[in-house]
């Protein structure tokens, strides 16, 4: 199989356009920590983000303790993930958002482990922010990230502050999420500009907060690279 061409969506000094999106579940239709607790969990998986639901923990905290739940193995972990790959709606959306002048940066309260890979496979690049990840006696372990200007204690990464550095340099910022951690930055955007799903939808309608819904990412970079009607 021919090497697929690389697509880069990666910032530069030029972008004022940026789509900064949440990984799991809303650029990825998976979340990685589903497949995993599905396949190889058990209750010690379930109480951590039980745990992490009731506020006794954070989020890092609980993906942490999932995936250190149990050991499948490095060969496990990654057939599962590649059992889950993307998807052509993935590679297609972004092609259209680099033909319309978007850049992408993807944020995320999971790893880089599996991000960075998916990414790969695909032929896609972006600007990244989540928590590192590495397999060690065959677990993946997950470890806040060092020397980010992004940290945060509840997630390890703070997606609002990525939106909040990209507005400041005066580009027009789309956001993307489904999730807990996507609340705060879909409401830094305005509605035309925020995309939800899941959990974030359900968020943003109880805070009567106006949005975009979507299903797959496709739809998303869909809306952003429609032309503009323009009245007579």
């Amino acid at each position: 199989m021919a090497a697929m061409n690389l697509l880069s969506l990666a910032p530069k000094s030029e972008t004022r356009k940026v789509l900064v999106s949440d990984f799991d579940g809303t650029l990825w239709s998976h979340d990685y920590y589903l497949l995993f607790t599905d396949r190889y969990g058990g209750p010690q998986t379930l109480q951590a983000w039980h745990d992490y639901r009731r506020g006794e923990i954070t989020h890092f905290e609980a993906m942490r303790r999932i995936y250190a739940a149990a050991a499948p193995g490095e060969e496990s972990l990654r057939t599962l993930l590649h059992d889950h790959g993307l998807g052509p709606h993935v590679r297609e959306g972004a092609e259209r958002l680099q033909a319309h002048g978007w850049s992408l940066v993807v944020v995320s309260a999971g790893s880089l482990w599996y991000i960075e890979q998916l990414l790969a496979e695909a032929g896609i690049e972006a600007e990244v922010h989540s928590n590192p990840g590495s397999v060690i006696d065959g677990r993946l372990c997950l470890r806040r990230p060092e020397g980010t200007p992004y940290p945060s204690h509840q997630n390890g990464i703070d997606k609002g502050a990525v939106v909040r550095v990209w507005q400041e340099r005066g580009c027009t910022v789309a956001f993307s999420g489904d999730g807990y951690p996507d609340v705060e930055p879909a409401r830094l955007v305005p509605p035309e500009l925020r995309f939800a799903r899941g959990y974030l939808a359900e968020e943003l309608t109880m805070l009567n907060e106006s949005f975009l819904p979507f299903q797959h990412w496709g739809e998303v970079c869909d809306h952003l690279t429609r032309p503009v009607s323009r009245g007579a």
